[in-house]
């Protein structure tokens, strides 16, 4: 097991960044489809937003040329993973990996956002 570290900082809240080609169309999606709320906007046009939703925080940057990685940019964990798998597939997300239950006591499947950031979703059973 690692060795704790302590620096004697204490960390608050972490969040995700991701890039979007179009901001306007990751707004869209992120508040229309998932219920995001934004907070915050800066820049004209906007380059960068900040985004919650309960205890989830999202910051979207503007990168014309992003292309996407091919690997989970971000996990988040939810009450009701059907829910929101349903909700993503109605929608049109485009989904990664199917809705199951893994041996490690979470309900998973992996969406793309309209950028390609995959998103890594689980709750715990």
């Amino acid at each position: 097991m690692d060795e704790v570290v302590d620096h004697g900082v204490r960390f608050g809240r972490i969040a995700v960044t991701l890039p979007v080609k179009d901001m306007a169309k990751a707004h869209d999606f992120y508040t229309e489809v998932l219920g995001f709320t934004k907070t915050f906007e800066n820049g004209n046009p906007v380059g960068f937003m900040i985004l919650k939703r309960d205890q989830g925080e999202l910051h979207l940057t503007l990168q014309p040329n992003h292309q996407p990685g091919g690997f989970n940019a971000a996990h988040l964990l939810v009450d009701d993973a059907e829910k929101l798998y349903a909700t993503c597939v109605r929608h049109g997300a485009r989904v990664i990996k199917g809705l199951k239950n893994q041996e490690y006591g979470l309900r998973t499947f992996v969406f793309e956002d309209p950028d390609g950031n995959r998103i890594d979703v689980g709750q715990k059973v």
